[in-house]
């Protein structure tokens, strides 16, 4: 499979060392830790497979996912932390359980390896089911479980917006294998509506107030709730609160920090309402964080530029840098998941549809 080109910033030959690193720092049992003797999460574990079959490692990549398989609780969760010998976190966070689903439906997107979606079927459909358990009459989904099963007490407008997306991505890997799961059609609709009333002030306290964090801003867009015009009006809402010029995308709005994988998930939001230009400048910026041996520095403190957290690179760091290298460049089959919401099946508006799960 070719590597991403983008032209002038970043080579297919670049790419290719960018994921050689990730796959460096893979465990033998499949486990992609954040960094060597750190922790991993399922969200990001899935983030860096999805790099690593984008850049040819297919075994490595879906070695990773043997690695979820094996970690799977019998009620469908993973655990939010692991390290490579036990658990650092036992707390269950619905959104990195959601996030399989995406990490499924993009590796179909790249081999039509249909064994391996009916393999991992089961998995999906389970890890689904728990974050639906988590979701409100409302419609948000409350954020998280404690290993004893009782829930957080809230929701968060980035996790939800992140698992409306995987929620798609779950829909359409039922109907390539013929599932009907109109439950989880109904459950995306309801959590689109509630996001979309949240940005529009009509539902204030649907979520947790995290207004200062550059995730909140941009992953409505970013996960295909609000496209269009209103997609742009909420991306130009914070641009100049977040943006900072020639460096990239501030993770939060009242400290002096830049973060690669922030700015790459960005630059995606931008790219899927059509603002190519400014994609590609966030992606040429993000490359002031590229280290040496093709691994990404995770941030860095401005005007000092001091790297941080400690001299920190990550494996999530360099795997935002190819997802959105291939976005950018069109070059897999795939290269359109977080770009182009028309090709995941519609969310539903439920305003009007009764759920008979809920009589």
């Amino acid at each position: 499979m070719p590597a991403p080109d983008v032209p002038g910033i970043l080579s297919a030959r670049q790419v290719h060392d960018t994921v050689d690193a990730i796959a460096s720092w893979q465990l033998p049992n499949g486990m992609i830790p954040w960094f060597p003797g750190g922790h991993a999460d399922p969200w990001n574990h899935v983030e860096a497979a999805m790099a690593l079959a984008l850049g040819g490692r297919r075994e490595q990549a879906e070695r990773a996912y043997e690695w979820l398989v094996s970690k799977q609780r019998a009620d469908g969760s993973w655990h939010q932390y692991y390290l490579a010998d036990g658990i650092e976190q036992d707390k269950l966070d619905a959104n990195t359980i959601a996030y399989v689903a995406t990490g499924v439906w993009h590796h179909w997107l790249l081999f039509s390896d249909r064994g391996f979606v009916e393999t991992m079927w089961p998995v999906v459909e389970r890890a689904i089911d728990f974050v639906l358990d988590l979701q409100t009459a409302r419609g948000e989904i409350i954020w998280a479980r404690h290993a004893d099963g009782t829930p957080w007490s809230f929701a968060l407008l980035t996790g939800s917006s992140s698992m409306c997306h995987s929620l798609r991505c779950a829909i359409a890997l039922a109907e390539l294998l013929g599932h009907e799961r109109p439950d989880w059609e109904l459950s995306a609709g309801r959590l689109a509506d509630v996001i979309r009333a949240h940005v529009r002030g009509e539902l204030p306290d649907a979520f947790a107030p995290k207004h200062r964090w550059a995730m909140d801003w941009y992953y409505p867009v970013l996960a295909g709730v609000l496209t269009g015009e209103e997609g742009r009006e909420r991306l130009q809402s914070r641009r100049d609160t977040f943006l900072v010029e020639d460096l990239g995308v501030r993770c939060v709005s009242d400290r002096p920090w830049i973060t690669a994988a922030e700015t790459c998930e960005c630059l995606l939001a931008y790219l899927s309402i059509g603002e190519r230009e400014l994609a590609v400048t966030l992606f040429e910026w993000a490359q002031g964080l590229r280290a040496d041996d093709g691994h990404y520095w995770t941030g860095v403190v401005f005007p000092e530029m001091v790297h941080f957290p400690g001299n920190e690179k990550t494996t999530y760091t360099a795997a935002s840098i190819v997802l959105a290298a291939d976005a950018l460049a069109g070059t897999s089959k795939a290269s359109s998941l977080f770009v182009d919401h028309d090709l995941l099946p519609p969310l539903i508006s439920t305003a009007d549809v009764a759920d008979p799960s809920r009589d």
